[in-house]
């Protein structure tokens, strides 16, 4: 038996390398050149120096759907889910289900029901095995918790998990609390990913205080190298425009406005949320689509008199003619 199966692998290897040789020995017939290009999307195999068609009509043995970026793709192929770094175990287990059914959708009988119920307790308890995974496993349901409420999208989640993990190989989680840690480590992911939100925005859906963040912020960014250069007003003006049902021109012009405040250093030692807040105000009067200073404050979460403040600063510095 052991030598007709070293023959059948002996066979098996010729059938291959024959098979290499045939796809590396495609010659033009016309002008003899090997240099051909395969061209998929018309199941065609063309030679690139005289352009004659050697062989059509192949078979595609590419998948039949189509993804248009990373995140279609990984979610479209059929090879399981993609490791993600918002997950203790990075998504690399398996997990149960919890619908009682079988592989045809039909109910499972009691006994089945007890032993998977079974099944499930202990697989819960495989997941995590020993006080660093518990850690992770608590810190990134927290993490996934305040990113809902934030409406942060992955890419911001992805990296948030990263810096936090950074943080527990480095050992800079002992005598803070995990929720502080997450918390800043959130704060931080927004500001490098250009998705701004403020230390009060993050502290109303956090458990912890903003006094805490910030300090705990300042202690990662130290520790862990992570420099950033100061928030810009104008990565605040679509979220802002968009809150308040303004549209692209208005949206626009406020980051005109901006961008010329910015050359004249207007926007340096001010809050950005309300230089973002002004600048809309301004361009919404300017182009007709009036918001009062309430409804922009309460968007921006500042005060009226900041926006107003900011608001006499700008028109005055850039020249800016508006009709009240």
């Amino acid at each position: 038996m052991s030598n007709l199966k070293e023959i059948q692998k002996e066979l098996e290897k010729k059938l291959d390398k024959k098979e290499e040789k045939k796809e590396e020995e495609i010659v033009c017939p016309i002008c003899g050149s090997k240099e051909v290009i395969k061209d998929y999307e018309r199941a065609e195999i063309v030679c690139s120096v005289c352009g004659c068609v050697i062989k059509e009509n192949l078979f595609d043995v590419g998948p039949e759907w189509r993804a248009f970026d990373h995140e279609q793709k990984m979610k479209r192929c059929r090879v399981g889910a993609p490791t993600t770094l918002t997950i203790h175990d990075k998504g690399l287990s398996t997990v149960i289900d919890w619908k009682d059914k079988d592989s045809y959708g039909k109910d499972i009988s009691a006994n089945k029901k007890a032993q998977l119920y079974r099944l499930r307790k202990w697989q819960r308890r495989i997941r995590v095995c020993d006080a660093s995974e518990r850690n992770l496993a608590f810190a990134l349901s927290e993490l996934d918790r305040i990113a809902a409420k934030l409406n942060l999208p992955k890419h911001v989640k992805e990296h948030a998990a990263r810096i936090y993990r950074n943080a527990v190989e480095k050992g800079l989680i002992r005598g803070r609390s995990i929720e502080g840690v997450v918390t800043a480590a959130i704060y931080a992911a927004c500001r490098i990913c250009r998705v701004p939100r403020t230390l009060d925005e993050i502290a109303e859906v956090s458990r912890v205080e903003r006094k805490e963040i910030g300090r705990t912020y300042r202690f990662l960014a130290r520790e862990l190298g992570i420099k950033l250069t100061p928030t810009s007003p104008i990565d605040y003006v679509p979220r802002f425009a968009s809150a308040l049902g303004l549209p692209g021109e208005v949206e626009s012009k406020a980051i005109q406005i901006l961008e010329k405040a910015a050359e004249k250093g207007l926007t340096s030692g001010r809050g950005p949320t309300g230089v973002a807040a002004a600048a809309i105000y301004i361009a919404s009067v300017l182009l007709g689509h009036r918001k009062t200073q309430r409804e922009v404050a309460e968007v921006a979460g500042v005060t009226e008199v900041t926006i107003r403040n900011r608001y006499k600063e700008l028109t005055e510095h850039l020249d800016i003619d508006v009709t009240l």
